[in-house]
């Protein structure tokens, strides 16, 4: 072999395995796909997933999926070049930047924290908006969750306090609270009426001007709302976390607290956040979850209007999107499918 041959070669492999270096070279992108998708009205493992007890309950047919988006990567356990070139090659993958999942400066631990709260949280607002659409009376307290220090509620008001009243006037949602704050001007003493302890107790605390809004009056707290239900419900979810299946929670609920099958035997996934009062929220990853529900065999996706556009450029073939925006309209969306009357919004809005 001539020198110069020998050369090529040497050169060649050397450039080769350069390019196998770079592609196992770790990235900071996390790669998106489609997740586990559960069924309300069925089982995880033995047990039913959404559990009621205190009031009848009727049997269901057909489905009502939440579906999730599992994600590969991250701080610490980054994906190399290569897998997320195949990603974005990928039609059912999305390859995001890492900061998109994980914020810079929050711990991957904090991220998983807060999104098994979200998951919580969801529950309790699916919870009440069934309630809510059933006329069920649910009652509504207004509980301290944190205090911010340095503020003036640090060490006047604790993490647990019940805020029954503000200067004497009967307080019912967070939206009181704030309202009934906001509207002093700073400097101002506001007189809490809080229970602790099981006992009520008047609390004074003077109020001081927010650092984030000029003029606007605050204490520092943060809050949190606390339902009592009529019945009990028990969702289980496994370790999936997030708020985006609220909607279909409500859903399940409702339909087994119901004797009509709201689904008509048909297989229906969908997605959403849901409010107390039922409103639908957009949500993140709806390529990844449309493709997770038709996989899985869905025919029809609840899908909240603000993913519309999204949702109609990446839609799977035989699935059908159904835009909503209330869980009370999700459901009139639900009668018209199973009777063949009536209305069904579709995506895009018209």
């Amino acid at each position: 072999m001539s020198r110069r041959a020998a050369t090529l070669v040497v050169a060649s492999l050397f450039i080769l395995l350069l390019g196998l270096a770079a592609a196992l070279m770790p990235v900071p992108y996390v790669a998106l796909r489609p997740g586990p998708t559960s069924d309300t009205l069925g089982k995880l493992g033995k047990a039913p997933l959404i559990q009621i007890t205190g009031a009848k309950t009727y049997p269901t047919e057909g489905h009502l999926n939440f579906v999730t988006v599992a994600y590969q990567g991250g701080p610490g356990n980054r994906i190399d070049l290569l897998t997320a070139l195949r990603g974005w090659l990928d039609p059912d993958v999305s390859v995001v930047p890492e900061e998109t999942i994980f914020p810079k400066n929050v711990s991957t631990k904090k991220v998983e924290q807060e999104n098994t709260q979200e998951m919580t949280n969801s529950q309790e607002s699916a919870t009440a908006a069934a309630m809510h659409e059933l006329h069920l009376p649910t009652t509504v307290s207004v509980l301290v969750d944190s205090v911010q220090k340095g503020l003036p509620a640090d060490g006047r008001l604790r993490p647990g306090d019940q805020i029954t009243a503000i200067d004497g006037t009967k307080i019912k949602d967070i939206a009181g609270v704030t309202a009934t704050v906001g509207a002093r001007k700073p400097g101002q003493t506001v007189k809490f009426t809080v229970k602790r302890d099981g006992k009520e107790t008047e609390i004074p605390v003077t109020t001081v001007a927010s650092p984030e809004k000029t003029g606007k009056a605050v204490v520092g707290v943060i809050l949190r709302e606390k339902y009592q239900f009529p019945v009990t419900v028990k969702i289980s979810v496994g370790d999936v976390g997030g708020p985006s299946a609220g909607l279909m929670f409500s859903l399940g609920i409702y339909d087994k607290l119901t004797p009509q099958d709201i689904t008509g035997g048909k297989f229906i996934a969908g997605t959403g956040t849901i409010t107390p009062e039922g409103q639908v929220g957009p949500i993140g990853g709806i390529q990844q979850k449309m493709v997770a529900a038709r996989n899985a065999g869905a025919t029809i996706f609840l899908t909240p209007t603000q993913n519309c556009a999204d949702a109609v450029a990446a839609k799977p073939k035989g699935l059908r999107l159904v835009r909503v925006d209330t869980m009370d309209g999700a459901l009139q969306a639900l009668t018209a499918l199973r009777t063949g009357q009536g209305a069904i919004p579709a995506c895009p809005a018209k």
